[in-house]
Parts: structure tokens; sequence; C-alpha cells
């Protein structure tokens, strides 16, 4: 079906506005997956601010011209889905790598953060950053570590001379 001219650069900008906002962006082949399985994908997606888009591979490329994505031109060969992590760079990653535990039909081909590209084999490496609330906590657990140990510590000095005090009031009571 032929995509009118206004059409093509509608999607070229948004395409283009998404990665340009985008942390990280995994590519899969979607081939062999039911549309039913698909609107399931797409609303995960939604819920974990990952947006997906299914975009002819020539519009893809001007779209992402310019922005830290322009490595996945040379994957961009067949049909292609491009899910694009907003605020949390693993969350496409994990996603897409849990649908296709699911799928069989369905494959990762590479994925993209940085300007960097990487092969589908390394998809773990993404998908294993925590999220930001987990990122977070771990921030506010090693920055409380030093005070929690100060405050023991500080704790300790009137255990050990309560003790030290009764150790030598018992001596006396014993010499006497």
């Amino acid at each position: 079906m032929a995509i009118r001219l206004e059409d093509k650069k509608a999607i070229v900008a948004e395409v283009n506005e998404t990665a340009g906002g985008a942390l990280s962006v995994v590519l899969a082949d979607y081939r062999g997956v039911t549309s039913g399985d698909m609107t399931a994908l797409r609303a995960k997606a939604r819920a974990e601010n990952v947006r997906l888009k299914v975009v002819r591979n020539n519009l893809a490329k001007i779209a992402i011209r310019g922005t830290e994505f322009a490595c996945i031109d040379e994957v961009l060969v067949g049909p292609t889905i491009l899910a694009f992590s907003m605020e949390d760079p693993g969350a496409a990653a994990r996603l897409l790598k849990d649908f296709a535990k699911e799928k069989e039909a369905f494959e990762i081909k590479a994925l993209a953060v940085g300007g960097e590209l990487m092969g589908a084999d390394q998809i773990d490496r993404l998908a294993k950053l925590p999220t930001r609330h987990e990122a977070l906590t771990m921030l506010a657990a090693v920055t409380q570590a030093p005070i929690t140990k100060l405050a023991r510590t500080l704790n300790e000095v009137p255990s050990k001379v309560t003790r030290a005090v009764a150790a030598v009031r018992d001596q006396k009571q014993e010499a006497a």
C-alpha cells in the first residue's frame, strides 16, 4: 500500500522525536507473531513506558539520522519492530527478552545504547540493568551505611563504659 509523502514525513518526524528522547533501542524480527500477541506486547510496553514502532526500514533510516541511534542503520533489514526505552534504559530489553522467551517466532536482532550497536547476545547486559527505583534504593543504602556504622560505634561507647564500671564494682564487692 502506498503512503503519501505527507504521511511519510509525519512518520519520520514521529520516529525521530521518539529516538531523540530515548535512552536505548532494541530491534526485533516479529514475523510469525500473531496480531493478538503483538497487541498484548504493546499493552505491556505502554505500562513500562516503552514505545514500539513498526516502520518501513527506509523511513526508519531517515528518522534515526542525527540521533545517537544512527548506528542501527545496518541492521534495519527485513520486518523490524523498534522498541525505544524512554525512562529506564533496560526496560525495552527486559520486555522484548521476556516476550522472545514466550514466542519462538519473535527474534531479537540487535540493540543500541549511547551510540553503541550491540548484538542480540548482549541483551542480558542491558536487561539486567537496575530500574531507576532500584538504582536509587542502592544509592540510598550506600550513602546510609557510613552513618549507620557511626551511630552503632557511638552507641557502643556507653555500653563499654557501663560494662567496665560493672566489672570494677563486681571486683570491689568480691574483694570486700
